[in-house]
């Protein structure tokens, strides 16, 4: 199996804890070719400063945009901290060059287990 390693910078810890805790248990990413290897049982570690936890992944689904990821998912298991599609969009854009790669290669979505 192999090992993928998210990252999060120190200003998106609260969004580190949440999936550190279980109660975002899908990780999203612009589905860039970093990506295109990993598959279900696979090894999932992220990292935050000094903190680490390990997940398994239980699924991998690529989607072409926001919209149809949530299409999917209920935005709780995504993103527990808003309420609308709109705000989920807002935190997605949030992130340096994410409006561009999402438009261009979409979104890849991990389900994460213990």
């Amino acid at each position: 199996t192999k090992v993928l390693r998210l990252v999060f910078r120190s200003n998106d810890r609260a969004i580190f804890d949440f999936a550190a805790s279980g109660v975002k248990s899908v990780e999203t990413r612009a589905n860039t070719s970093k990506y295109s290897n990993i598959k279900a049982g696979d090894e999932c570690q992220l990292v935050c400063g000094n903190k680490k936890v390990t997940f398994i992944i239980k699924k991998v689904k690529k989607f072409k945009s926001i919209v149809a990821l949530f299409r999917v998912y209920p935005i709780k298991k995504v993103m527990p901290w808003v309420k609308t599609v709109k705000e989920a969009e807002a935190v997605y854009y949030s992130f340096p060059g994410y409006k561009e790669k999402i438009a261009e290669v979409g979104l890849v979505a991990f389900e994460l287990t213990k």
